[in-house]
């Protein structure tokens, strides 16, 4: 390892230290309560299963395993959220500096991305999208390995695989990444013929399915609920002509907003903007098909079927835009503005924290405001009043009934909505504000 090279790793792991502390310490410092998505997938975690209303179980996964080792300690979630966030720059990193064969090429691809909000201030709330996150990075630079290397791997296909599988199961959308890397396949086999069939690739198929077994298992027996939330999210029973170019629109509009401070730190760094595509390039072409072509499947699946986009899907869909630009405006680079570049970067890294904490702070009646720890505490005063047991299952929606299951020192088991026949069988329970606990 040259000297070169070991200063741009120490300068890498010093900014995902710092992103570590600092996205760990500001909401845990600013915030009274965990927000929603945390607070659910604890909420399922108390009761894993191979699936949940909403969405399939890797997000309760992780969340659980945490509350095993930390509690009701709410810094606990937001460093476990940190940690998805890095595992993926930390594969970014890795993928870019092989893609270029250029360390501080791959250092710049990785701190690009910082700029852009999902990377940072949405990242204190673990939930589906941040889970995808590592699984996300992990399929990309693997199907690169594929992708790139003479000599089809069993190994490489075999993580290719299961990563997709744990991102499938974090959020169906991963779909799209999938479909995208597929169609290059496809495309470079079939159409262009550059490359021939290897069988291994169907062990990449063989453990995704495999992985998914439960899962899918899980659906049939609960009458793909999960499928029937997501396609209600989209406001499908409700799109009309007009939502056919609206909702396209509108998300076309957003995501340029989104991406304003990665646009003006690559503005940094380039002198001119002038670039031209080359779709005889092996590496563009894998560049396009991980970053663009994922975003058009979404774009034509919201003209087709006039259904909305919310924004926080698109957050895993950016992770490799560092590298893409790179890539695109390489030649236009100028090294003397890498001053700019560093100077630019500092101050939306330390304005993004202070902005959260502004908001944290000075926004009321927000989530993160919820008194969850000293409901729980009433509530079991309540309790002790009245019984002599202890309290070991909670029923309501996932956020009041969920904020119990966390704070309450007995850690009770969320199994779902009130229902009559479930209180009928307890031994003893209570309820107030549409919300029970109780004890079996």
């Amino acid at each position: 390892m040259t000297n070169n090279t070991r200063n741009i790793n120490n300068i890498f792991y010093i900014f995902v230290l710092a992103h570590l502390i600092f996205w760990t310490l500001v909401p845990s410092l600013t915030n009274q309560n965990l927000p929603l998505d945390t607070i659910e997938a604890l909420a399922w975690g108390s009761n894993l299963d191979w699936g949940f209303n909403k969405h399939p179980p890797m997000s309760a996964f992780f969340p659980e395993v945490f509350f095993q080792i930390f509690g009701s300690q709410d810094w606990a979630y937001y460093f476990l959220s940190q940690i998805f966030v890095l595992i993926a720059f930390y594969y970014v990193f890795k993928f870019s500096k092989e893609f270029f064969n250029n360390d501080l090429l791959g250092l710049i691809s990785v701190l690009l991305i910082e700029a852009i909000y999902f990377y940072n201030f949405t990242t204190p709330e673990f939930n589906v999208n941040v889970c995808q996150l590592p699984f996300w990075s992990l399929t990309v630079y693997f199907s690169w390995k594929i992708y790139n290397n003479k000599e089809v791997k069993f190994t490489d296909c075999f993580l290719v695989g299961l990563f997709a599988a744990f991102g499938f199961l974090s959020k169906y959308l991963f779909v799209y990444l999938l479909a995208s890397i597929d169609l290059l396949f496809i495309y470079l086999i079939f159409i262009k013929k550059d490359r021939k069939f290897d069988f291994k690739y169907l062990i990449t198929l063989e453990v995704f399915l495999v992985t998914l077994v439960p899962h899918l298992i899980w659906l049939n027996n609960n009458d793909f609920i999960t499928v029937t939330y997501g396609l209600a999210r989209t406001g499908l029973e409700q799109s009309s002509l007009i939502d056919h170019i609206k909702f396209p629109l509108i998300f076309l509009l957003k995501q340029v907003g989104l991406l304003i401070p990665f646009l003006i730190l690559v503005w940094l760094l380039i002198k001119n903007i002038k670039f031209k595509f080359d779709f005889k390039d092996k590496k563009l072409l894998f560049l396009l098909a991980i970053n663009i072509l994922p975003i058009i499947l979404m774009l034509l699946t919201s003209i087709i079927t006039g259904s909305k986009i919310r924004t926080m899907w698109m957050t895993p869909f950016y992770l490799f835009f560092g590298t893409f630009f790179i890539y695109l405006f390489k030649a236009q680079m100028n090294i003397k503005k890498l001053k700019s570049f560093v100077f630019g970067f500092i101050f939306l890294f330390f304005l993004s924290p202070i902005l959260y904490s502004y908001v944290s702070i000075s926004k009321e009646d927000k989530r993160t405001d919820y008194p969850g720890k000293e409901i729980a505490i009433k509530t079991q005063y309540v309790w002790d009043q009245q019984f002599n047991s202890i309290i070991n299952v909670v029923y309501g929606n996932e956020w009041n009934a969920g904020n119990l299951s966390y704070h309450l020192k007995s850690r009770p088991i969320w199994e779902g909505f009130v229902e009559r026949k479930k209180l009928d069988e307890l031994k003893d329970y209570m309820c107030f504000d549409g919300v029970c606990v109780g004890s079996k």
